[in-house]
């Protein structure tokens, strides 16, 4: 990024750090999300057999005012290992905001670094066991610079949490933002949100982003709207673009979050064409689904080195246990004994899957701790025919992004 690049970007966010937060809301609730939740990475990345009480070093780049360095930290401080959390940003207002939050916290795991993702490998050097970043290389003139600099910092047995930009799902966004560009000039941060609230409430029904209903972040206060609408430096990806870029920085994905929403069989009913959807290379069918939603306004990804692939992502085996998140074992196996169906929402996306057969009195033994082996000894089952008949329960779960394996 150019000297005046990045000083328009910190300039922002120093006058609007973002997401706005207050710290001392940290004492009634914690924030959690994708990337870098804890249970979620270990399954994508570790396999679901991370030991986290043995030392891991983490980068969170491009940390903001915290929401996944805080969660990450948190998770990793209650897993009694010796962790280092580096959180690396541009932004000194934003940094406070963070640094607040942790100390709200009493996290004692986090380094506090000031600067470019760009300049990682002399301001917080590698290697990391993994590196997270959010939000951050959509901002970037040269995102595939900003990846390869972090991919350099990362162990070969580590691996990456990464969020962009969907094209798709944020139609409209970029025609208004060429049009407050043309209103607003060099007019002083203040000044852009005043002429983007009063030119928001005139646009014309026709508009591309007053149709665009999966848009909300401008809604949430100035910070929202002005890196919707006012930032400097962005851009989006469709699926086959960000499968590029991961791969132009010698890493292959690992998965789609959530799951299912990259799946096309999601989304197509008619038999023939789920069964040339189904043909397709997982790359390609990601793509396809993409096409088929259209609300995908932002893409999270996780990946590895090409050469852990086929182990990073948990695969069900006798040792790990499935945990459940969000949903109370007991209340998720009478909803899908007593509906045979379970009904998810993304966004305004709502989405319907029948209950696999069996499920209701899996699910009821899921307590976080108990195996999948020892599930199948309590259903009186040898190995092969549990795993037959969790195997739909699995696919169905894990891609709603509900359910990962791990080490009891």
């Amino acid at each position: 990024m150019t000297d005046s690049g990045k000083d328009k970007v910190r300039q922002q966010y120093e006058a609007y750090p973002y997401p706005a937060r207050d710290p001392a809301d940290e004492a009634r609730r914690l924030i959690t999300g994708s990337p870098g939740f804890l249970p979620e990475l270990n399954h994508y990345v570790f396999g679901g057999r991370g030991d986290f009480t043995k030392p891991l070093r983490v980068l969170v780049a491009g940390g903001g005012t915290g929401d996944g360095l805080i969660h990450l930290a948190q998770y990793l401080a209650a897993s009694g290992g010796a962790h280092e959390v580096v959180y690396l940003d541009l932004s000194a207002a934003s940094r406070a905001i963070a640094e607040a939050r942790a100390k709200a916290r009493n996290l004692a795991n986090i380094r506090f670094v000031t600067g470019s993702l760009l300049d990682v490998a002399t301001l917080a050097p590698g290697p990391y066991d993994y590196i997270d970043c959010c939000g951050v290389l959509h901002h970037l003139p040269y995102p595939d610079a900003g990846l390869a600099a972090l991919a350099a910092q990362l162990k070969p047995t580590g691996g990456m949490g990464l969020m962009v930009y969907g094209e798709y799902g944020r139609a409209g966004v970029y025609p208004l933002q060429a049009a407050l560009r043309q209103l607003t000039g060099d007019d002083t941060p203040a000044q852009q949100v005043d002429a983007a609230k009063r030119l928001l409430a005139e646009l014309p029904e026709t508009n591309a982003f007053a149709r665009n209903t999966f848009l909300v972040d401008h809604k949430s206060g100035d910070a929202g709207l002005y890196d919707l609408l006012l930032h400097s430096q962005d851009r989006a990806y469709t699926v086959p673009q960000l499968q590029a870029l991961v791969e132009g920085a010698g890493l292959s994905v690992a998965a789609w979050i959530e799951p299912c929403r990259y799946d096309p069989l999601t989304y197509l009913k008619d038999d023939s064409l789920r069964a040339r959807a189904a043909a397709l290379s997982p790359a390609e069918q990601a793509a396809l689904a993409e096409r088929l939603c259209g609300s995908l306004k932002t893409h999270v990804i996780y990946a590895v080195p090409p050469a852990r692939l086929k182990d990073a992502v948990a695969q069900p085996a006798p040792d790990l246990a499935p945990w459940l998140s969000g949903l109370p074992a007991k209340a998720l196996a009478e909803t899908l004994g007593t509906r045979g169906e379970l009904a998810v929402s993304f966004e305004a996306e709502r989405l319907v899957f029948a209950a696999p057969p069996r499920s209701p009195e899996i699910v009821a033994l899921m307590d976080g701790r108990r195996t999948l082996g020892a599930i199948a000894e309590s259903l009186g089952l040898d190995w092969d025919d549990f795993a037959a008949a969790y195997a739909p329960l699995h696919r169905l779960l894990t891609g709603v992004n509900k359910l990962f394996l791990r080490k009891p």
